[in-house]
């Protein structure tokens, strides 16, 4: 199993402080873009409170393009979910290019799970 690798200063190093760093600009952008959607709905006399647009990954970038909350909603939403995914995807790479076969195999095996319960999710609806 890996160590954390601590530097003299008392912060982690290489891979782990790279993939804290990950975690944290996924995390300011999404919430930040979730910002811009809230300020633009209510901008424009809508409210937080209200069922918001259905996700359409088709008209994303439109909506972006347009200035439509919805589009910065939807695209914080999806940083959010995807962010840890990022991040997991980031410690298979690292694990393996450090040699460490047991902990790529277990972010592996993390990917494999998440994997399946998309795939469940999408077969029933």
């Amino acid at each position: 199993m890996s160590a954390i690798r601590v530097d003299p200063a008392g912060q982690a190093s290489g891979l782990e402080s790279n993939l804290a760093r990950v975690l944290q600009a996924g995390t300011y952008l999404s919430i930040a873009l979730v910002a811009v959607g809230v300020v633009l709905l209510v901008a424009g006399g809508g409210s937080p409170l209200d069922p918001g647009p259905p996700f359409s990954l088709g008209t994303l970038v439109q909506d972006l393009a347009g200035g439509k909350p919805a589009g910065f909603l939807w695209l914080g939403i999806l940083g959010i979910v995807a962010t840890p995914g990022v991040r997991v995807f980031g410690a298979l790479a690292g694990f393996w290019r450090r040699g460490e076969r047991r902990m790529a195999a277990v972010a592996l095996a993390i990917i494999a799970v998440v994997a399946l319960g998309v795939f469940a999710g999408l077969m029933t609806g």
